[in-house]
């Protein structure tokens, strides 16, 4: 298990690239993606695609870890039990099903 900066920083080492190169890739100071892989930062959800991209990474797996992360930090930091997962996964059911 890792965080999604951690795993950033692993795919940014296995595929051979600094800090700075990786950054250029997406658009972004180097700066900015070092607070992201040391957890100090959010990656920007709209640069999911580019960084799919980048690393031929399959967008909904990328996706999902993404969006796992943003559930567990949120729920962590208001004290929410696991329980409200399985009553969330219920409602998006109910909401899917009641869109229309």
């Amino acid at each position: 298990m890792e965080t999604f900066g951690q795993y950033i920083r692993r795919l940014r080492n296995s595929a051979g690239y600094t800090l700075t190169q990786l950054a250029a890739k997406l658009e972004m100071d180097s700066a900015n993606l070092s607070k992201i892989e040391n957890g100090k930062r959010i990656f920007d959800e709209k640069k999911l695609q580019l960084l799919a991209e980048i690393f031929s990474l399959n967008q909904t797996d990328l996706k999902n870890e993404y969006y796992a992360e943003k559930i567990a930090i949120s729920l962590m930091g208001n004290n929410v039990s696991p329980k409200s997962l399985k009553i969330a996964e219920q409602k998006i059911k109910y909401l899917k099903n009641n869109k229309n």
